[in-house]
């Protein structure tokens, strides 16, 4: 252990009492609670509850501080003032706990000291980052358990595997929600690299049922799974394990939560991301924190004494001054869109790729297939009835993709609402938006479809403008000339061929004199008609940026840009005839 920077005054000395020293009491360890009991005259108890309110019990002349490397720092400093007489059988196990408190105070004094920012390797990354993601970075290297709490937005994604990318720690397992399982495989492969250049091997665990993992750099694995796997996760020496959306552990008593903690314990290092505020309520956050550093937070009953209304109550009392807590003790960093305004463009558009429920896709496109059949084999078809049935099947996959997709949209849009955005949710087929109806409707969303009479859309747009919902979904081809500038963020739940009509739903958030960054998710399956319509927007080069420019388009491109959907929606259906035969 190096203690370069010194060790501060209240861990340099040992607090427990010298031979023939003044004793106030006795120090033990009870193994059931992990915690050390101090048994000692009533005015140092009653002093250490005072200062500690975690500490506090019933018994008069007793108090317990939880086991955690932090908190035997507290102990020790108490100790110096008030020497107690550790009891023989508990001697080596506080002197190793205080060299781990020691061993933690000096790395998180080098963790102060240490870069503000970092750039990441080039090659073994692929990409860039703005300063406060370099920032990001730099906080996710200096620190092996903690949560990047960052707005969503933000990008912890790509901060977290530029923090993979640099640290070459493999093999690592990512757990993630069910719907971003391919997103996650997908942002691998583009931005991160072996220190040889190589690609990374990625294995997504499949199923309840736990097996023999094979040989990889990457595991991911989606939340639901973690109760089937838990007696092997117990098992596994993952050198780091990332949770994505860790608000997902914030309920105890789970096996997927203690399935969880079982693989964080073994790892190296433990990191959490969270665009949701979830330090309010005292239960969620002392779950969260607890499995990325066990008692970090003390055990349950001292954190509700410590920090909420009094013993087992769930509210925090002061949420701003426990986020505080938090981040100057170096275990979360969380920046707001406001806070890094600056380093965002006026319009930030993210490619997402979410799962979607394939054999739904299949029964939904057996009517099609019997249109793609006529085509293939009625030679006595003229080129208008040709027509009629090629714009049937390429509305009809683009509507099966759309249907089959629809839950995991709402998955999505749903962790946007409960994290505080206000939404705009793009579709184009009413069936799709009667499934968001269904699925949305505990968010109370508005709707504006283009079914709705004049009297219906003004109770729609006002609806979302006073705040009385913060999902408003909406028709790609009807909602021109709205001003929805509340939004901060817009989602596209179907695509449409044509890049202007993208750009004017955008739009309807980004109003000229609009201050903020309006974030647009385009989300997108891995099959259907997806595939075509993001290769014909450019998705996924350069491309898109110049297609879905932010200047309004002349009259001679928007007919332009009629012709080249027509043109993409015909090679759909070769493809589908391709696919067929």
């Amino acid at each position: 252990m190096s203690d370069t920077f010194g060790l501060p005054p209240y861990l340099a000395e040992d607090g427990a009492a010298a031979a023939g020293q003044r004793t106030y009491g006795t120090l033990s360890y009870n193994r059931k609670r992990n915690c050390w009991v101090v048994k000692a005259e009533p005015g140092v108890t009653e002093l250490c509850k005072r200062l500690f309110p975690g500490a506090a019990t019933n018994r008069r002349g007793e108090a317990r501080f939880t086991a955690h490397r932090r908190i035997v720092g507290d102990l020790n400093w108490l100790m110096l003032r008030y020497p107690l007489e550790v009891k023989p059988q508990d001697e080596a196990r506080w002197r190793e706990a205080l060299k781990q408190a020691r061993a933690y105070v000096i790395r998180r004094e080098e963790a102060r000291r240490a870069p503000d920012r970092v750039s990441p390797t080039p090659g073994v990354f692929v990409g860039n980052l703005t300063p406060f993601q370099e920032e990001g970075l730099a906080f996710l290297l200096r620190t092996d358990r903690c949560l990047l709490a960052d707005e969503m937005g933000l990008g912890k994604t790509v901060q977290a595997l530029a923090m993979l990318s640099e640290l070459q720690a493999y093999p690592s397992m990512i757990i993630v929600p069910a719907h971003l399982i391919r997103n996650w495989a997908n942002e691998i492969g583009r931005f991160i690299r072996r220190a040889d250049g190589g690609a990374l091997a990625i294995h997504v665990v499949k199923g309840l049922k736990p097996y023999e993992l094979p040989p990889a750099d990457l595991y991911l694995m989606h939340y639901l799974l973690l109760r089937g796997w838990k007696e092997a996760l117990q098992e596994m020496d993952m050198r780091t394990v990332i949770f994505d959306e860790i608000q997902e552990l914030r309920h105890s008593g789970t096996e997927k939560y203690s399935a969880a903690n079982l693989l964080a314990e073994r790892a190296e290092r433990v990191v959490g991301l969270s665009g949701t505020p979830i330090y309010n309520r005292g239960a969620e956050i002392w779950n969260v924190i607890n499995t990325l550093d066990f008692h970090f937070l003390g055990d349950y009953e001292s954190f509700t004494r410590e920090w909420c209304y009094g013993y087992g109550n769930q509210i925090v009392a002061r949420p701003e001054l426990l986020g505080e807590h938090l981040r100057s003790e170096g275990i979360m960093l969380r920046r707001t869109k406001q806070d890094v305004l600056a380093d965002l463009p006026p319009k930030r558009r993210l490619v997402i790729t979410v799962d979607s429920d394939d054999s739904l896709y299949q029964r939904l496109m057996g009517p099609v297939a019997e249109k793609l059949r006529q085509l293939r084999n009625n030679a006595a078809l003229s080129a208008s009835q040709r027509a009629i049935l090629s714009m049937e099947v390429e509305q009809g996959e683009r509507q099966a993709t759309g249907l089959a997709k629809a839950p995991y949209v709402v998955q999505f849009v749903r962790a946007l609402v409960e994290g505080g955005e206000k939404v705009l949710l793009f579709a184009h087929h009413h069936q799709v938006m009667d499934a968001y109806q269904k699925d949305l409707r505990t968010l109370s969303p508005a709707f504006l479809t283009g079914r709705e009479t004049s009297a219906q859309k003004e109770r729609s747009v006002e609806r979302f403008m006073t705040g009385r919902t913060d999902l408003c979904c909406l028709s790609l081809r009807a909602a021109s000339g709205l001003n929805l500038q509340r939004a901060t963020c817009v989602v596209f739940g179907e695509l449409d061929w044509s890049p202007a009509v993208h750009s004017q739903a955008e739009d309807r958030a980004h109003r000229m004199g609009q201050t903020d960054s309006i974030l647009c998710y385009y989300l997108v399956s891995g099959g259907g008609s997806d595939q075509d319509v993001q290769y014909a927007l450019g998705l996924k080069v350069s491309q898109f940026v110049a297609l879905m420019g932010d200047s309004p388009l002349p009259e001679a491109t928007l007919e332009e840009n009629a012709q080249y959907a027509q043109e993409y929606a015909q090679r759909l259906v070769e493809r589908l005839l391709r696919e067929l035969s």
